[in-house]
């Protein structure tokens, strides 16, 4: 064979490998092309509207109903100290003695007034006085008596609530200070307060249930009521307080007691999803549920308004329609009106 055939050979032979390259490229190229075309297949399930009890559940602490500080208003030595922390108290029992230098004075002081008075009095009636001095006496008689009966009340010293002592800053023969002498709490009944969001203002009403557990009491529940709504909203939290009573006949419920308060706000229809539906938007807070249009095949991205959690679903407040089928599975390689095919349920 010559060198010159021998060389048309060789190039028609890699002209020939080429050709079949380009070919199984081409075929490669429709393959894929066919491939990246296929829709997603997605499940999708039917939702409907239906009643939907409206709860609401906080967090608070448990506060006394009332708090007395036992003090004097005038500095003063402490003579006796008739409680302790943790003593049961009734309303107008002594729980403190001050000092009382002055008091016999005073008591002195008051009684002759109250003589003097009398005389006024009596000389008046007979012509021998006139009204200008038992005016004048009776003015030194309430002087003297309020003088006598600020001094007793910043000497004995007694509760204006039933409660129990949680407090005690002093000791006899100390003198009194920027601090009270006792603290005294009222704990029967107690009170929660809570600050819910203003959305539920309206619903909110003296007088409404409430059932309140304690982590101290895991496997009980407590009843409650409001007592209390503020009239006011807070700008800055956009809630307003409601303070809710708890009887506490038993003494158990304590101030300083971790508590979860539950209200019901009765109910709303609204439609309700499998929680498989919803999708959390990655970096941020907010929800969404592809929604299925059997007209185009296609799924909407809907942005949705989450509310109570029911079992394995969610409560919808706004974004999914009634009868909507939503997107339960495969929305990992789904977009905003892209075309799907359907499982196929045999």
């Amino acid at each position: 064979m010559s060198y010159k055939n021998f060389h048309i050979i060789a190039l028609s032979a890699a002209m020939l490998s080429l050709s079949a390259c380009g070919s199984s490229d081409q075929n490669t190229t429709e393959a894929d092309s066919t491939r990246v075309e296929e829709a997603p297949i997605v499940d999708v399930e039917q939702v409907s509207s239906r009643m939907v009890p409206q709860i609401g559940e906080y967090t608070a602490s448990i506060e006394a109903f009332k708090t007395n500080n036992i003090t004097s208003s005038t500095p003063n030595r402490i003579k006796k100290i008739l409680v302790d922390v943790g003593s049961k108290v009734a309303r107008g029992q002594r729980v403190a003695i001050l000092d009382d230098v002055n008091i016999d004075q005073l008591k002195v002081r008051l009684d002759n007034t109250e003589r003097e008075y009398q005389r006024a009095l009596k000389l008046l009636e007979i012509g021998g006085g006139t009204q200008q001095t038992v005016d004048q006496v009776k003015t030194e008689l309430d002087a003297a008596r309020r003088q006598y009966n600020n001094m007793v009340e910043n000497t004995i010293l007694t509760s204006p609530i039933s409660g129990v002592v949680t407090a005690r800053n002093y000791d006899p023969g100390d003198m009194t200070g920027a601090l009270p002498i006792l603290v005294i709490e009222q704990v029967q009944p107690v009170k929660v307060i809570l600050n819910i969001s203003e959305s539920e203002f309206s619903k909110v009403h003296n007088g409404m249930k409430a059932e309140i557990t304690l982590d101290t009491y895991p496997d009980e529940k407590f009843a409650g009521n409001v007592s209390l709504i503020h009239p006011t909203i807070d700008p800055a939290t956009r809630t307003f307080t409601v303070e809710i009573t708890i009887p506490n006949a038993t003494n158990k419920v304590l101030p300083g007691m971790f508590a979860r308060v539950t209200m019901s706000f009765g109910e709303e229809m609204h439609v309700v999803v499998p929680d498989r539906a919803v999708v959390k938007q990655t970096g941020s807070g907010n929800k969404y549920v592809y929604v299925y249009n059997p007209s185009t095949k296609t799924v909407s991205y809907n942005k949705v308004t989450l509310g109570q959690r029911i079992d394995n679903s969610y409560e919808i407040i706004d974004g999914v329609p009634d009868g909507a089928s939503v997107v339960i599975s495969g929305q990992s390689k789904l977009g905003d009106g892209m075309k799907v095919e359907l499982l196929s349920r045999k």
